[in-house]
């Protein structure tokens, strides 16, 4: 059983159990929940579930991230989460093909949840990509820790895509204005060892084994 060791907390998943190889590349959820959730011990594991497109956020998603975090914060014997991606990526951003729809654009952007305050700590588990909207949801939990082949950044800022005055807040708040505006003004996507360093981090660990 894969163990996650963040700040002295330890958390373990059957699902990240599943052989490097397998768990990268055998998939197969196009009509599946995309949103699982699983409980060890007092820990809830929250995973997004959408590894075929990166675990890109869609409405569907949204909503059910949102019902599994009510769950979370209504089970008494739950005290941490830790949020993750399945399929060997934490999150891409937003789905593209919603984006490029107007209706279903106005919903994903005028989203609430990173705006929501979540009663238990909640950890990011990064792996692969945590871009655009997927740093967006590192950045609005309690903790982070990423393998260290992962890769975050403001990947959207590329094509115009909004980033939300809640995250930019939280990421000044953790870095400071200077690098801030670098990661903000330039896209570029950020590795381990220099998010660590940035203070964006709790800890490191390698690919595959978190």
């Amino acid at each position: 059983m894969t163990m996650l060791v963040c700040s002295g907390l330890r958390f373990a998943s059957d699902s990240l159990a599943t052989p490097l190889k397998a768990r990268y590349y055998s998939y197969n959820t196009l009509d599946a929940t995309l949103v699982i959730t699983k409980k060890h011990k007092k820990v809830t594991l929250i995973g997004l579930n959408r590894p075929e497109k990166k675990n890109a956020v869609n409405i569907q998603l949204l909503n059910e991230l949102e019902t599994a975090l009510t769950k979370f914060e209504n089970d008494a014997s739950s005290y941490v989460g830790v949020l993750y991606g399945e399929g060997g990526n934490f999150c891409s951003g937003y789905d593209l093909e919603q984006l490029a729809s107007e209706e279903q654009s106005k919903i994903l952007l005028s989203s609430s949840l990173i705006k929501r305050y979540v009663k238990k700590p909640l950890v990011a588990a990064l792996s692969g990509y945590g871009v655009g909207f997927g740093f967006e949801l590192a950045l609005w939990c309690d903790f982070r820790l990423m393998e260290d082949t992962a890769l975050i950044g403001f990947y959207g800022r590329r094509f115009g895509i909004p980033v939300s005055k809640w995250s930019l807040r939280r990421l000044q708040c953790a870095v400071g204005i200077t690098r801030s505006m670098d990661l903000l003004l330039t896209g570029r996507g950020i590795q381990a060892l220099e998010a660590h360093k940035y203070g964006l981090l709790v800890d490191t660990t390698q690919c595959g084994t978190g």
